[in-house]
């Protein structure tokens, strides 16, 4: 039995500084609206900003003294709660993983964030415990007591795990992630919804007047200038945010995890049990397809609603397709990780451009009618269209290694899902009217990975090839062999 402890008291400044963040837009909405009802409605804006930030100052001092953890019994029993007292206790050999973070904050004191993921924790908001800052003494204090309870036989006083660096990035590896990532997209949304956020108490009408589509017109090319400037900077923006996410990156086994280190800023570590892994994803963009590269992932059963990165670990950022079976098959001689794959017929690439294209088709012969030459340029929209499909035509297929389906399929990237028979929660076999002709079907397997979980679907494959996959699966379902588990 250990003494309640807190957290650190740097906890009351994470606390307080976000709950201000989240009030900030809602505060300058009030207060805007307070300044165009004149003076008086202003200063009673102002003295209820002022006053909501000093009671989520004060509820934040207190919700840190009220926040006390201890280990007693083979748990970790918590308590917190300002007005209403909650009580959570964890068994450690509940305990499916812990995550470790260091925030700017955390670092400068020497603490670390743990977040405890739990069996059935039930995909709440957070994870089902944790500790915002506390010292890594205490994090690996907390680490031993698990690793003891799940395996009574470890001294957690002096065991020494075997570890073994299955991957570790490299500079040229990290510029080329950073180059070819997609996280552009990520910091333009982020503009836009920050925008979409200030157009309620902006008058950009008043700012700009009523001249401003007279002058875009005649500076297109000034326009497009700014336009492309401003995604150059976003591209920058993005280049920076993966290096730094991604800096440091690192794969190690233990004799039960696996322990994934990453970081410049913010320093993570995530480990993950090897019994927990239901499958593995590997992604591939077409800028990577292209060089031969790709990213895999990690479907696990942990994660939660906000910590969907919990199930869906990265695995190794970048890597060379053909090396990932010489990297990981040594460590997860369970799967295979196979470059076979049994496609799709060709009878279905038609299918495939018809249901990408039956959208746009009508479009396109809008424009062409209504927008005469300049309809035209809707043709290369269709073009982009009927090339994506069959790119997504081209990808489609599955294979069967024993104990393992794989199925490969593309959305925007391509993906390869490897999922073992014992993982495999559910799987599905659809076949509509159009596909029955045709002696086609589609299906669909799905893994337990954090809230919503995680799987493929391949579309229009045989029909004998969709009854090989299900009697591959129900013939022996009921009768699995233990070793398999």
């Amino acid at each position: 039995m250990s003494k309640p402890k807190r957290l650190h008291p740097i906890v009351s400044i994470l606390h307080t500084g976000k709950r201000i963040r989240n009030l900030l837009i809602p505060l300058l909405a009030l207060n805007f609206s307070g300044a165009k009802d004149g003076k008086e409605q202003l200063w009673i804006s102002l003295a209820g900003s002022f006053i909501a930030i000093i009671i989520t100052f004060f509820t934040g001092i207190l919700s840190w003294l009220r926040f006390t953890y201890r280990f007693e019994n083979d748990e970790l029993r918590i308590e917190y709660g300002v007005f209403v007292r909650k009580k959570r206790y964890i068994p450690f050999d509940r305990i499916q993983s812990i995550d470790l973070s260091e925030g700017v904050l955390q670092r400068l004191f020497g603490l670390v964030k743990v977040q405890i993921e739990t069996a059935g924790g039930g995909g709440g908001e957070e994870a089902e415990a944790v500790l915002s800052a506390i010292t890594k003494e205490e994090a690996r204090v907390i680490q031993e007591f698990v690793a003891a309870a799940k395996d009574p036989e470890i001294n957690t006083t002096e065991a020494v795990q075997e570890k073994e660096e299955i991957y570790k990035i490299t500079t040229n590896q990290l510029m080329l992630l950073s180059l070819t990532s997609g996280g552009v997209g990520v910091v333009i949304s982020a503009v836009f919804a920050l925008l979409s956020q200030l157009d309620d108490f902006i008058p950009y009408k008043r700012l700009f007047g009523s001249g401003i589509e007279k002058w875009a017109l005649h500076n297109l090319i000034l326009i497009c200038i700014f336009v492309f400037i401003g995604f150059f900077i976003a591209w920058i923006i993005a280049l920076v945010m993966t290096t730094m996410k991604y800096a440091d990156f690192s794969v190690v086994k233990t004799e039960k995890d696996i322990v994934i280190s990453r970081g410049l800023l913010e320093k993570r570590q995530i480990t993950i049990p090897l019994n927990r892994i239901q499958a593995i994803r590997i992604s591939e963009n077409n800028i990577r397809q292209i060089l031969g590269y790709g990213t895999v992932y990690v479907e696990s059963a942990g994660g939660s609603a906000a910590n969907q990165e919990g199930a869906n670990v990265t695995l190794l950022p970048i890597v060379k397709m053909q090396q990932v079976r010489s990297i990981l098959e040594p460590y997860l001689p369970e799967y295979h990780f196979t470059y076979s794959f049994t496609p799709v017929p060709k009878r279905a690439l038609l299918r495939y451009i018809i249901r990408s294209s039956f959208v746009v088709v009508p479009i396109v012969i809008v424009a062409l009618i209504f927008l005469k030459v300049w309809g035209l340029l809707s043709l290369l929209i269709l073009a982009v269209v009927i090339g994506n499909a069959v790119l997504k035509y081209k990808a489609a297929g599955w294979s069967l290694d024993h104990q393992q389906l794989s199925l490969r399929f593309r959305t925007v990237n391509r993906i390869t899902v490897l999922m073992k028979k014992n993982r495999i929660q559910s799987l599905e076999m659809r076949e509509s009217h159009f596909q029955r002709k045709r002696e086609l079907g589609t299906i669909e397997a799905n893994v337990k990975s954090g809230v919503s979980g995680a799987g493929g679907t391949v579309i229009d494959i045989e029909r004998s090839d969709l009854l090989k996959i299900y009697d591959w699966y129900s013939r022996k379902k009921k009768n699995r062999d233990t070793a398999d588990c």
